[in-house]
């Protein structure tokens, strides 16, 4: 297989792994009501994805440099197909907390050595972009996923979309893929627990990806359901594209941009564009929600992402992979705890009360961390000036 070929092959199997973590999001009311349950249930059984990140986040930093990079992708392709295969076989919200376990542990296991792996696949010139590449993949499945699903569902309601059937092949094919490319680097020996770690001035970093992932996560989990009593429960997966997939076209910008300078521009357009989605989630107007998300995707996917990552990656010096991994457990925190507390507000006090809670603390939250980033700045400056003169 020429090695051109390799970084493609790559990037198609990320984007089938992430495709199918949210292939199930414009089902969860159904899952909901088939069991009964309201949305702090939804928002438990969608959080059980986090429960499967977060062991490796913590816990099996060191697990690709035992077994080596190429393992770890296809585990994580086959995890990504059982978690769909489940969801054909038992459509349920017991069956959705499950699926979305093991669709956690393979995006975890993915993460661990996706950019890395990226990067040896290149060739010398271009390894740079591996960065580029696995954003890009992995923001694009993210979303398509959802968007597939809400596409298949136009055509009639059912458990059993056409989508969880061309996540299985297309995720068969790349698992064949996956399995002939090289692995460049041998397995070696080392520390299997490598706990996340918060470089001076990286924690404000931290809480700004929490308060952009929390958005994102009310979108995926709860938003559903109040589209549903407007009678647009079929576009649901068009949002979640849009509040994911649409970051991609920010990137570029944000790449160009100072890291403080990006992630404060993000927490700027964040509460604006959630003011606008919950506005049209309330009203059941579909273009307000479409312009919210896609305007909340620029801070969650593009400026906030991207400027927190690499500010973290700067102040973190030889520790960028523990450093990167706390600033990823924070963004899954962001991505779970407060999408189950808004569920529990929803359904007892209502969905309007709901979001408007979410919306005030969403605000209190931007301001308080837009200060601590003029503190990091700081630290940024101290980092730059010591590499300047070394």
């Amino acid at each position: 297989m020429p090695s051109r070929h390799a970084p493609a092959l790559l990037a198609f199997a990320l984007c089938l792994i992430t495709l199918a973590v949210n292939l199930q999001a414009p089902l969860y009311i159904t899952y909901a009501e088939l069991s009964g349950r309201g949305a702090a249930a939804t928002a438990v059984a969608f959080s059980g994805y986090v429960l499967g990140v977060l062991p490796v986040l913590l816990a099996l930093g060191g697990l690709a440099d035992r077994i080596g990079r190429r393992p770890l992708i296809l585990a994580a392709l086959a995890l990504s197909m059982l978690a769909t295969l489940i969801m054909l076989l038992s459509p349920s919200l017991t069956s959705l907390g499950v699926a979305r376990l093991f669709l956690g542990l393979g995006t975890g296991l993915a993460s661990a050595t996706a950019t890395a792996y990226m990067g040896e696949l290149m060739a010398p010139g271009d390894s740079g972009q591996a960065a580029t590449w696995v954003t890009a993949s992995t923001s694009l499945g993210f979303g398509l996923g959802a968007a597939l699903t809400s596409l298949f569902l136009l055509a009639g309601p059912t458990l059993t979309p056409g989508s969880f059937h061309l996540q299985l092949a297309l995720a068969a094919l790349a698992l064949l893929l996956v399995s002939r490319l090289p692995d460049p680097r041998p397995a070696q020996r080392g520390a299997m627990l490598r706990l996340p770690c918060y470089p001076t001035g990286s924690l404000a970093y931290g809480l700004a990806i929490l308060l952009a992932w929390a958005c994102v996560g009310l979108v995926i989990a709860l938003l559903p359901g109040i589209l549903r009593q407007h009678g647009l429960s079929a576009w649901s997966g068009f949002s979640t594209f849009c509040v994911i997939s649409c970051g991609l076209l920010f990137q570029p910008l944000a790449r160009r941009m100072a890291s403080v300078r990006a992630t404060l521009l993000g927490l700027l357009i964040l509460p604006c564009s959630y003011a606008l989605l919950a506005w049209g989630a309330d009203r059941g107007n579909l273009a307000g929600v479409l312009l919210g998300a896609f305007a909340a995707s620029s801070a969650c996917y593009g400026f906030i992402y991207l400027g927190g990552l690499a500010a973290v990656n700067q102040l973190a010096g030889s520790e960028k992979t523990r450093a990167s991994a706390g600033f990823f457990l924070l963004a899954y925190l962001g991505f779970s705890l407060p999408v189950i507390f808004t569920g529990l507000l929803s359904d007892h006090l209502g969905a309007r009360m709901a979001l408007m809670v979410f919306g005030g603390l969403l605000v209190l939250g931007c301001a308080a961390v837009a200060l601590a980033l003029s503190r990091s700045a700081k630290a940024l400056a101290l980092v730059d000036a010591r590499s300047r003169t070394a």
